[in-house]
């Protein structure tokens, strides 16, 4: 089954025992909004997690802006929320999947396949007049055992082994003029890794704001069908995941993310930096 699902599929689902709906809404820049946009109305039955409470480590001088959280520490935080290697977790956000998409990535890192994000998010199921509340479920805490899939994550010395290699296509999931170090409006150095391609993540979308279907995705990824691996980046490892996810549904395989992304690379002052275009 593909990693994208309906509103309706949800709809259909929510009450179903083994479902458990994350509601993943964050802004960037303002770290309660998200939370209180939960407590004012949300799917019935969903819990929340926060993107840098519980979906990242603290901050540390490597490991980006939003660190890549402890297995363990994740797993416990998982189980005591309701989650079990049993259930099928849709998540959702207002953020055109990127939120939830992280989840959908931790999820799978940490083993479980059995994770989903909504399309549309909130907003389309506010638009199609399905119920939301105010109430939070009690939740009963699950049990959650980690599989760790290593080869799910790049790590900064996983990048710059792989500099300059033709085998090795490195994605840039920031908005063009980010990647071409124009402007840089949240970390201390512009540009991008040497090598990168520019694919910005709200390409992912269509004009509805709905994840593109599996042919589209394709067609976006086109040259790098002959890549032996592909990795990606954003900025702290979160708008990278969108692309991820659409790598996914066009049937990659061989797709991994560097999840300390931009704002951990700069961290290393011997890395190179570039800047303009590059493919």
């Amino acid at each position: 089954m593909k990693s994208v699902v309906s509103i309706k599929w949800l709809l259909a689902r929510m009450y179903e025992p083994d479902i458990v709906i994350v509601d993943c809404r964050f802004a960037l820049g303002q770290p309660e909004a998200g939370r209180k946009a939960y407590e004012e109305s949300h799917i019935p039955g969903a819990i929340y997690l926060d993107l840098e409470g519980d979906l990242s480590a603290s901050l540390d001088e490597h490991g980006g802006r939003h660190p890549l959280p402890d297995p363990a520490g994740l797993a416990h935080r998982l189980a005591r929320a309701g989650i079990s290697n049993s259930s099928r977790i849709v998540a959702y956000d207002s953020q055109g999947g990127m939120m939830a998409s992280r989840l959908w990535w931790l999820m799978r890192y940490l083993g479980h396949e059995q994770v989903y994000v909504l399309d549309g998010g909130y907003e389309a199921w506010q638009t199609a007049d399905f119920p939301v509340t105010d109430e939070q479920r009690a939740t009963i805490p699950g049990t959650f055992y980690a599989e760790v899939q290593h080869g799910m994550l790049a790590e900064v010395y996983d990048v710059q082994e792989r500099l300059g290699s033709a085998s090795t296509k490195l994605i840039d999931s920031r908005e063009a003029a980010r990647y071409r170090g124009e402007v840089e409006p949240i970390d201390k150095i512009a540009g991008h890794i040497p090598g990168a391609v520019n694919r910005f993540w709200k390409d992912s979308l269509n004009e509805q704001g709905l994840f593109k279907d599996e042919a589209a995705q394709r067609e976006r990824f086109a040259d790098l069908a002959e890549a032996e691996e592909i990795i990606v980046y954003c900025g702290s490892g979160v708008s990278a995941c969108p692309n991820v996810l659409a790598l996914h549904e066009a049937g990659f395989d061989n797709v991994r993310l560097y999840l300390g992304s931009w704002s951990d690379w700069i961290s290393y002052e011997e890395n190179p930096v570039a800047t303009g275009e590059e493919g």
